[in-house]
């Protein structure tokens, strides 16, 4: 459900886009989950390119193609926004490869008290 168009690479980057799914289960409790998908960069890191005949060695190539991948959150809390907002924040944290644990940040995230529905904030 991730991917609902089907997973295909893409020759430039495009914006995330976020989108939440229902699903029931067996005993039709409703599961909230929240999708957050963002196209990644697949370099060669392999040094070396072959250019008409030559090979060029010791250079990383650019970017060529951009693979899909995608932070879910899955709660039987509806809270879209929410968790749209933390997937962000995990997003920022992962795409701008700043100086935290990304599993301390998720764990703090799980960590966090909800109010109940229906009473203060």
């Amino acid at each position: 459900f991730c991917q609902p168009g089907g997973w295909q690479l893409s020759k430039e980057r495009k914006q995330p886009t976020f989108f939440v799914v229902v699903l029931t289960d067996i005993d039709s409790e409703r599961h909230y989950c929240s999708c957050l998908t963002f196209y990644e960069a697949e370099i060669n890191l392999q040094g070396t390119k072959e250019i008409e005949g030559e090979e060029e060695s010791g250079l990383i190539q650019p970017a060529e193609v951009f693979a899909p991948k995608s932070l879910v959150l899955v709660s039987r809390l509806d809270y879209p926004e929410i968790f749209r907002a933390c997937l962000g924040l995990i997003y920022t944290v992962y795409v701008d490869s700043l100086n935290v644990s990304l599993e301390t940040l998720i764990a703090n995230l799980c960590s966090c008290l909800v109010p109940a529905s229906g009473g203060s904030q």
